[in-house]
């Protein structure tokens, strides 16, 4: 259950788009989370934190996953020292067979959210 005020924070954070909605759902699970944080890869949409855990969340929410980007994901983790999770927003994002068995043997998170709507 969320309290007022991160059901506020929520209701703020859908002016980012999907990965302001995908945010507000971690923040109403209780962690409390970064958009944007800057690394010297590239941007990583949402660094979530809580409880001494910190995960490196990347949003995709339309076009096709490869091996590449799933790389570079868990080398910006490695960067800020968090565990990668991808989150596929929707049904329009794919994953390529190379990209799902890479991220499954090298511990990335894959995660598929409904769109709202």
């Amino acid at each position: 259950m969320a309290t007022a005020r991160a059901r506020y924070v929520v209701r703020r954070l859908k002016k980012y788009g999907i990965v302001g909605i995908v945010a507000g759902r971690y923040i109403e699970a209780g962690y409390s989370v970064e958009l944007s944080h800057k690394t010297r890869l590239g941007n990583i949409d949402i660094l979530v934190r809580s409880r001494g855990e910190v995960y490196a969340v990347e949003v995709l929410h339309r076009g096709i996953y490869t091996v590449d980007q799933a790389k570079l994901l868990q080398e910006k983790a490695k960067l800020v020292g968090a565990r990668p999770v991808l989150i596929l927003y929707g049904r329009q994002p794919r994953l390529t067979a190379e990209a799902l068995s890479y991220c499954s043997s090298n511990g990335i998170k894959v995660r598929r959210v409904p769109s709202q709507k």
